[in-house]
């Protein structure tokens, strides 16, 4: 019986810990993205299985979006994302966002260039490390390496 216990207790701890490293992110998000794009589609599944509820809005003039966020110039990817005070760039892997909104630095948001395969929501194989960057008044500066 005490084993049960123990085993129960732990369950619950690690239900606990789950939570509180999702509770970093905002409850809210608004996703903008080129009409018919697919892979956005799918990170916008990735933020609500972290329990993100998320609005997509189809944008014909995505880089009034990305000029408003302060994305940086060629730094940009098929979707932003307005998640409380801040802006995501592109396919950013959720370890980082979660440090993100952990950490909450002072930036304007932060971004992955591109549409690197095995990112949430493109299909394949990892071909390198993904090189996050965080965004500030359309200056960037990297953040980490996943």
């Amino acid at each position: 019986m005490k084993h049960r216990a123990s085993a129960m207790a732990l369950c619950a701890a690690l239900l606990t810990g789950t939570g509180a490293a999702h509770a970093a992110l905002p409850e809210e998000a608004t996703l903008y993205k080129n009409p018919g794009c697919s892979c956005c589609d799918e990170y916008a599944k990735h933020l609500e299985e972290m329990g993100v509820s998320v609005e997509i809005v189809e944008h014909e003039a995505l880089a009034e979006i990305k000029q408003q966020a302060g994305v940086p110039h060629g730094m940009g990817s098929c979707h932003t994302i307005k998640m409380g005070d801040h802006w995501v760039e592109g396919h950013v892997p959720m370890a980082a966002l979660e440090a993100f909104f952990k950490d909450t630095p002072q930036a304007d948001g932060i971004g992955l260039a591109g549409m690197p395969t095995g990112t949430p929501g493109m299909p394949g194989e990892k071909q390198g490390p993904f090189e996050v960057y965080l965004f500030d008044d359309q200056q960037s500066t990297p953040y980490m390496a996943l």
